[in-house]
């Protein structure tokens, strides 16, 4: 089940937190988060899930940026979650994705305890001019079923910032 957007007020500063929260982004059922300043694009062409990739930093400057399509930029939210259980799930605004503008490729699904930042795949089907701070994607929470053990120790718990792919550490742990 999915909560409402006054169940999710209900529990901020208890088993959900949102920070900074501003009642005014609380939806019927969800919560806007806005786009941080910062961006991250891969320096090469060519990935490789072996090794870390190359990245470079980006400011989104308040005049805007131009995004290019077919190319895929690593940004965060400004606002740090945790959740206690709940699923947190995220997905675009209508009116972003009204523009062409995705803004995860496919890790829109969050574990119950996750803490952090929310690290967006932001791609775009044509170029589109993004600006700091705008109301980006919404996160909603479902409840959870059954005994679980809370996500506490992953690659991108407790994260400060943008968090490239760490899926090299999946090899590195096999490798051991």
């Amino acid at each position: 089940m999915i909560l409402s957007g006054k169940e999710i007020q209900k529990h901020i500063g208890k088993e959900i937190m949102i920070e900074p929260f501003d009642a005014r982004r609380v939806n019927p059922n969800s919560y806007n988060l806005s786009l941080h300043r910062e961006l991250l694009v891969y320096e090469d062409n060519t990935l490789d899930m072996k090794k870390p990739n190359a990245t470079r930093l980006i400011e989104i400057p308040e005049s805007g940026l131009l995004l290019e399509p077919n190319r895929l930029y690593l940004g965060r939210t400004n606002e740090f979650t945790k959740t206690d259980g709940y699923i947190p799930m995220l997905e675009g605004r209508s009116s972003v994705g009204r523009l062409g503008m995705f803004i995860h490729v496919t890790a829109g699904f969050g574990d119950v305890g996750f803490a952090g930042y929310w690290t967006l795949e932001i791609f775009c089907v044509q170029p589109i001019i993004i600006y700091p701070d705008v109301e980006i994607c919404q996160i909603y929470y479902h409840t959870i079923d059954g005994e679980y053990e809370p996500y506490c120790s992953g690659k991108y718990q407790n994260n400060s910032g943008i968090q490239p792919s760490l899926l090299y550490r999946d090899f590195e742990k096999k490798a051991e």
